[in-house]
């Protein structure tokens, strides 16, 4: 047999991610602050995009019904490729005739704002009756909502140091000072070695000690404390409530961690209505006096998609119009620079430019869309929830929704990530719908959530003299019809903080005693 070289003509598929088709991905996963920042950058890089004022593209709002959410058929050329993970086959650039259409990316959501939105016939003038003048006398306070919000930016370190200034004179004391300040955590603890501290700065350990208590009397109470007892104690002492018995009681936390409160009335020398009463003066006490000073600014959370209930009884799903970036291409402008154009280099460089423009404005109409009509699905699909409550929120995973709206899983995971929907109970996660389901005794399933319900629902029910055990709830909850063994009725009860049947059943004796 001769061997030796031969040509051979072979057809083969592979999966292609293209630059256009990652972004598209990336976006539909991103959330809406990160997609505004990621269309700020955009704008800024490229010059044939430009931000729209107004809504160019105002569909008609979404009921959740099937027909509305599963509907593939109309699903273009970009969805396939969210449902397939690749590029679709044959892909060419945008061509020209598509150059002059703007498209807003604001895509099938209802282009004004619902009544029931927060901002919804708020004008103008509704921020400021009395105009940009403000008060008649100029006694109003001209400072803009981010100034005010900016005012106070003082850290704790800042804090200690105006109260230092004042109460340490001697400069050696205040030399010691600057450097516990140092030692601060975020929480207003002290971190470190006071006799390193001692050693480094050629002082005696008594005279850190020393300053270390006066500056343990600045406010916030409870700062340069060593630990939780210490921070304790510092607040307590303020306060003038820092006797015996509570100290007892600060000397022996580990008693409250096991809430063994038998041996704490033994230890302290109180009744059961005394120990209350310190327990509850415990409880008022801050642990970290020095979070306040160094938080991060909290970011809202504003829904991706809005819901509310029609006249017929439906319920009308919309994307948030204020979430949704509103971008085109300025057609007109590439016209112009394109004719003056002269360099090929020149003219690749618009041509790019103009093709990644246009990509990104599809990308973004495709993700609205997308954001709309796995919405739709979940609320067509959780209609019991929302007329009735958590204990009839049904099992979901995500095959289920992709199944009906005709989508890969992991498109349907990008979209529910990090996206939040406005509902009459509440903003929910869309990640919050899918749950687990549990077995019924008659062959149904329940949602895990509605079960943690149902047991925290029992557990908050239940009287001093009548304590469920973890065994207990299950025989209770497989004569409701939920098949559930007693292991994962412990995992739930401890995901919900929720003590056991023998903790429960000495807080409540010493509640009633």
């Amino acid at each position: 047999m001769a061997i030796g070289p031969k040509l051979d003509l072979r057809q083969s598929q592979s999966l292609v991610m293209t630059p256009q088709l990652r972004q598209a991905i990336k976006l539909l996963q991103f959330s809406n602050m990160e997609v505004a920042q990621f269309v700020a950058e955009e704008l800024e890089r490229n010059p044939l995009l430009e931000q729209s004022e107004e809504p160019t593209y105002a569909p008609a709002e979404t009921e959740a019904a099937p027909a509305a959410a599963g509907d593939a058929a109309a699903a273009p050329e970009l969805d396939r490729a969210f449902a397939d993970g690749v590029a679709p086959d044959g892909e060419a650039p945008i061509e020209a005739d598509h150059y002059g259409n703007s498209y807003d990316a604001e895509g099938p959501g209802d282009g004004a704002a619902s009544p029931d939105t927060p901002t919804a016939g708020l004008s103008a003038t509704d921020w400021g009756a009395s105009g940009s003048g403000g008060r008649s006398d100029f006694s109003g306070d001209d400072r803009t909502v981010e100034e005010l919000a900016g005012a106070d930016t003082r850290t704790l370190r800042d804090h200690i140091e105006e109260q230092l200034r004042v109460d340490i004179r001697e400069p050696a004391d205040r030399l010691i000072a600057r450097h516990l300040i140092l030692m601060l955590n975020p929480a207003g603890w002290l971190e470190g070695d006071i006799g390193a501290l001692a050693d480094r700065l050629g002082a005696t350990r008594e005279r850190v000690e020393g300053v270390l208590r006066r500056m343990q009397e600045f406010d916030p109470p409870g700062v340069f404390a060593r630990g939780l007892k210490e921070c304790l104690a510092i607040q307590l002492r303020d306060k003038n409530r820092l006797d015996p018995a509570m100290q007892a009681l600060l000397d022996n936390l580990e008693l409250l961690a096991r809430r063994d409160m038998v041996r704490l009335r033994q230890v302290c020398g109180v009744d059961a209505e005394d120990l209350a009463d310190m327990l509850a003066e415990i409880k008022r006490l801050n642990p970290k006096p020095g979070a306040k000073f160094e938080t991060a600014p909290t970011v809202p959370v504003i829904p991706d998609v809005l819901m509310r209930l029609g006249s017929d009884g439906s319920w009308i799903v919309e994307l948030n119009p204020e979430t949704l970036p509103r971008v085109l291409v300025n057609t007109s402008y590439f016209s112009v620079v394109s004719k003056r154009a002269r360099s090929k280099e020149d003219k690749a460089f618009l041509s790019e430019r103009l093709q990644t423009a246009n990509w990104l404005v599809k990308s973004l109409h495709q993700r609205a869309t997308t954001i709309l009509r796995v919405s739709s699905e979940i609320v067509r699909q959780q209609d019991a929830f929302f007329h009735r409550g958590v204990e009839h929120l049904r099992p979901l995973i995500l095959r289920d929704i992709a199944l009906a709206v005709d989508m890969h899983e992991s498109t349907v995971s990008r979209v529910t990530s990090n996206k939040y929907i406005e509902t009459p109970r509440g903003i929910l996660e869309l990640k919050y719908f899918f749950t687990t389901a549990i077995a019924g005794t008659m062959g149904e399933s329940h949602s895990a959530e509605s079960v943690r319900h149902r047991i925290k629902t029992m557990i908050d029910a239940e009287s001093p003299d009548a304590i469920l055990s973890d065994d207990q709830i299950v025989a209770t909850l497989k004569s409701e019809g939920i098949d559930i063994a007693r292991r994962t009725v412990a995992k739930y009860r401890e995901a919900l903080r929720i003590p056991s049947s023998v903790q429960r059943r000495r807080e409540k004796a010493m509640q009633a005693g």
